[in-house]
């Protein structure tokens, strides 16, 4: 198990991530921009990252090493702050999300897109997933399935005062600014698995990160085969 990222000189061909999309996750914070390619195996039940099952395991080796797959690059979001609170790796595959953390009481949202003002979110919290989150937490709060590669933000509200306030579909060249305030004085701010506390007030800033991360994809193992196996899309619990 690493501690720190891959060094810059190093010659690893490729990752395997053997767990569940958390750990997927995690061995990105490991690659960062150095393109080695990640295989996600699960050895849990659901997940869209690690989508190679255990009983799939010796037929994607054999065809890892006949090179009998594709890679996919994912987008991820850099997250920028003041006071720099993710030092180490500021940088989300799946989504940056803002909570509320020790009060009842709702949060303010102001959300900016490329300064421009869009809307003010009364809500528990605020999500801007990337297309490869959109079957994240995103997907839990009636976000959109949005397939990787598309070149989307989603900005999905979590438990809304305004039941008319939707998500939102942004293109990913867009630099996002976000502005919490509220009753607490401070907030939780969330990049996939990383969180800290921050003080309301605090101008959050968010784009497209400047590279991409590359993800193994089995030949036959598409992201609709996927979707549809992990939702059980056409499955009929009668029969």
């Amino acid at each position: 198990m690493f501690n720190e990222p891959f060094p810059k000189n190093s010659d690893i061909d490729i990752v395997f991530s053997i767990g569940g999309d958390g750990t997927f996750l995690d061995a990105v914070s490991y690659v960062r921009e150095k393109e080695i390619p990640i295989v996600g195996i699960n050895s849990g039940r659901l997940g869209f990252l690690a989508n190679i099952s255990k009983k799939e395991i010796p037929s994607a080796l054999k065809a890892i090493n006949e090179k009998r797959f594709n890679l996919e690059e994912r987008t991820l979001l850099e997250v920028n702050t003041d006071k720099k609170y993710f030092k180490e790796f500021n940088f989300a595959l799946n989504e940056v999300t803002v909570l509320k953390r020790d009060s009842g009481s709702m949060i303010t949202i102001k959300v900016y897109v490329n300064g421009e003002y869009l809307n003010t979110y009364w809500a528990d919290g605020l999500i801007l997933a990337t297309p490869t989150g959109s079957t994240a937490y995103s997907l839990s709060l009636g976000g959109p399935i949005v397939i990787p590669g598309s070149s989307n933000f989603i900005i999905t509200p979590i438990a809304p005062h305004n039941l008319t306030v939707r998500p939102i579909v942004l293109p990913d060249n867009y630099d996002i600014t976000i502005k919490v305030s509220g009753r607490a004085e401070n907030y939780l701010l969330s990049i996939d698995s990383q969180s800290v506390v921050v003080e309301k007030n605090t101008k959050i800033c968010i784009k497209a990160a400047s590279f991409k991360v590359k993800t193994v994809r089995i030949e036959n193992n598409t992201f609709f085969n996927n979707i549809r196996d992990k939702l059980m899309w056409g499955f009929d619990k009668r029969n």
